[in-house]
């Protein structure tokens, strides 16, 4: 028997909906049925989701890529001589060659899609232990000056400069302090977390183990939401490697998972669920600094803030500061979704423009049609038109512009779109999800709901509109934590921008859009 070949298989969530299992048994079957020796390892995501599942296949040259390959491409590959990176209609050469990958700038996502996420020998193989061992070496000080001087900020959403907040933890006094990772990724068109939970877990374990370090915490938590049961998984396994291997031996980490609310994912509302109380936000301040998780000093921080410090440690503060625009610096792992010819995470530089995200890099529309309008930071982001594809991916130049980046997650629309039942649909996600704690978004939110519904079908009239920005200025800066406020993005941007849309459902006396001939429908295939 010739030697033995390794063949990557995904054994991302994406992939496995696609049939990644099945794929990888069949690769096994049609290995042992010609005689072939092979090894098949599972890794992360290559993050392009169109070529899913991506096999990869170990040659003397480098790992080929081949994709999408489903059961019944198997025996074509074989055939083909895949196993030496021959040519195939489903090749697509060197990965990291690839147009839609060769133009990122890697730094969270170095790994992912590279390594068996469960390895200890991949991890340390690409760098995996070095930026904790730093700053074992150089101590907290300097590990935190370099934080400070990386200009990192939570990439959860509010863009915090995270050294910042580990200062404030640092300095206060106490004789127990916590660190808390928000995995709780719960805003529509979003993945990341996922994928880097299911792809490098231990990336995110040791930035736990490194922030505990800096600050004196000798325990974390990881608090993930229950829907993602693969990435829980991994995090479990993943985390006892790290304990056998010394990873942890300053700050233990523990997970728990959450029970599906959205509000949890601010970060008051998280401590109270981890505390075993009904997940509700709290008035700040304290804040969760001074006084988060069982009344202690506490850094709360994002899946992707806390995985990217290792690799700020390891490649120099310097060198991400370098990157970004304006007071937005490093990268930002942006995720494209929704009506997309090439939805995927692309991990690029702060300053690159919604219009070269949706255009160059997405491909457009996977429908083909003209782009009507993107919703960027989930459901409480603005709904911006083509007229806004020049503004820079940058906290302050979205903020400027009434929007917000939050988690990075771009939802492209084409122009069969509703705007109006657009709206309504975020709305009621946000009366469904609000906790229930502050009257103005309780109640606001309901009627916001019950307004859009009759608009919707072009009952009442253009005096509506008002009562619409009525409510949202009485919702806007009422309420304890962001759900309000942002509550009311979606509703002001689409009448700032799609104002015609809501008077043709009243002058039509119904919703003139038919929902059959959306391309939504057709991507599912319905008629």
């Amino acid at each position: 028997m010739s030697r033995s070949h390794r063949i990557f298989v995904p054994a991302d969530s994406a992939a496995l909906a696609l049939g990644a299992d099945a794929l990888a048994a069949a690769i096994a079957a049609e290995a042992v049925r010609r005689n072939v020796s092979v090894e098949i390892v599972r890794t992360g995501s290559r993050v392009l989701h169109c070529l899913e599942p991506l096999v990869e296949v170990d040659t003397p040259a480098g790992r080929v890529g081949y994709g999408p390959l489903t059961v019944g491409d198997v025996a074509s590959v074989f055939d083909a001589g895949w196993l030496d990176g021959a040519a195939h209609a489903l090749r697509i050469g060197a990965p990291e060659k690839h147009p839609f990958m060769a133009r990122q700038t890697r730094w969270t996502f170095e790994r992912c899609g590279i390594v068996d996420p469960l390895s200890w020998d991949d991890f340390i193989a690409h760098g995996g232990g070095q930026g904790l061992a730093q700053a074992r070496a150089q101590g907290a000080a300097a590990t935190l000056a370099a934080l400070i001087e990386s200009g990192l900020r939570g990439r959860g959403g509010a863009g915090f400069p995270a050294g910042i907040k580990w200062r404030t933890v640092r300095e206060t006094q106490a004789s127990i302090r916590y660190v808390v990772c928000n995995a709780d990724e719960g805003d529509s068109g979003t993945f990341a977390d996922r994928m880097l939970m299911e792809g490098d877990p231990l990336a995110l374990i040791e930035g736990m183990a490194i922030c505990g370090f800096v600050v004196g915490a000798r325990k974390g938590f990881i608090y993930i939401r229950s829907e993602y049961p693969r990435a829980i998984r991994v995090l479990e396994q993943a985390r006892e490697l790290a304990r056998s291997r010394g990873l942890l031996a300053e700050c233990d980490i523990e997970l728990r998972i959450g029970a599906g609310s959205y509000v949890c994912g601010e970060e008051t509302a998280l401590l109270e669920s981890l505390e075993g109380k009904r997940g509700q936000v709290r008035a700040k301040p304290p804040l969760p600094a001074h006084a988060g998780l069982f009344g202690k000093p506490t850094v709360v921080n994002n899946v992707l803030t806390l995985a990217t410090v290792p690799s700020i440690l390891v490649r120099g503060a310097a060198a991400y500061a370098a990157l970004g625009h304006g007071r937005s610096r490093g990268t930002m792992p942006i995720q494209l979704a929704g009506n997309i010819r090439h939805g995927g995470l692309f991990e690029a530089p702060f300053g690159i423009s919604l219009g070269e995200l949706v255009d160059d890099v997405g491909g457009g529309t996977a429908s083909g049609r003209p782009v009507r309008a993107v919703q960027v930071g989930g459901p409480l982001g603005a709904y911006f038109p083509r007229d806004l594809f020049d503004t820079p991916l940058d906290y302050e130049a979205f903020a400027a512009r009434d929007g917000l980046v939050g988690h990075g997650g771009i939802v492209v629309f084409d122009d069969t779109v509703d705007m109006v039942r657009q709206a309504r649909f975020a709305m009621e996600f946000c009366a469904e999800e609000s906790c229930g704690k502050c009257t103005p978004c309780r109640e606001g939110t309901w009627w916001l709901v019950q307004v859009l519904k009759d608009l919707e079908a072009g009952r009442g009239s253009e005096a509506d509109l008002d009562k619409l920005l009525d409510l949202c200025d009485n919702i806007m800066g009422r309420s304890f934590c962001a759900l309000a406020d942002g509550a009311a993005s979606p509703i002001i941007s689409s009448l700032k921008y799609f104002r015609q849309e809501y008077l043709d459902h009243l002058a039509a006396g119904k919703c003139p859009f038919d929902p059959m001939t959306a391309t939504l429908f057709e991507s599912v295939g319905v008629k």
